[in-house]
């Protein structure tokens, strides 16, 4: 074969894409150089991180409504004739700890233990269990009350902020099972690991954004 040969592109490659430099006789790209795609576990996590800033992006205009609502109460009730901060206190000490759960269930996921992850979990789940329980309670008394969301832009603005947060827990559970399941009949495979913490991620998150909803919602909802 001829030298002319030698460095002559690909067919269907005249730009040399699948190639670590383009140059003569170097080796085709593994994926970690320049020239070859990027690990599938740079692209998942690079992928999550975008759903996350866009869930933090939507939460922020929810902020901004209520915001914006809540001193609309079309002379109906206000934060501090319905909110029972006791109540909510106890609902952030659920999901708190349920972070810090959430946290040792990595640790083990990192040190391929069995037994000390899928008890770190079911206390994930649990503990996330009772906040939405005690949520879901939270919103019937209040519509016993009369305080249904139709009643003033402000609660429509808390129920649409406060609910939003209720459901991404209840799916925060859903996927805590199934990471679960997932663990527990296949190990510590890559793939399962990486949904894992990705899962850690964004159940971490749902703590920063419950943060702001108990500072901003309750707190400065229930000062006279």
């Amino acid at each position: 074969m001829s030298s002319t040969a030698a460095v002559t592109p690909l067919r269907g490659d005249p730009y040399h894409l699948g190639h670590a430099g383009g140059g003569h006789g170097e080796s085709r790209a593994t994926g970690r150089g320049t020239g070859g795609p990027a690990p599938k576990r740079i692209i998942v996590a690079y992928g999550f991180w975008i759903f996350i800033l866009s869930d933090i992006v939507m939460f922020a205009a929810f902020f901004a409504a209520y915001a914006v609502l809540a001193g609309g109460t079309a002379d109906g009730p206000k934060g501090a004739e319905l909110f029972d901060l006791d109540n909510v206190a106890i609902e952030t000490a659920l999901l708190l700890l349920s972070s810090f759960s959430c946290g040792m269930a990595a640790l083990a996921l990192g040190a391929r233990r069995m037994l000390p992850f899928q008890t770190a979990m079911l206390v994930t789940f649990i503990l996330g269990a009772g906040f939405v329980a005690l949520e879901f309670l939270e919103f019937r008394d209040l519509i016993e009350r009369g305080a249904e969301p139709s009643r003033s832009a402000f609660l429509s603005a808390f129920f649409t902020l406060v609910g939003c947060h209720g459901l991404h827990v209840s799916i925060g559970l859903l996927w805590l099972l199934t990471m679960m399941a997932q663990v527990l009949t296949k190990g510590f495979r890559p793939d399962i690991a990486r949904r894992t913490l990705c899962f850690a991620l964004f159940w971490h998150a749902l703590d920063i954004v419950w943060v702001g909803v108990f500072s901003v919602v309750y707190l400065m909802g229930a000062a006279p």
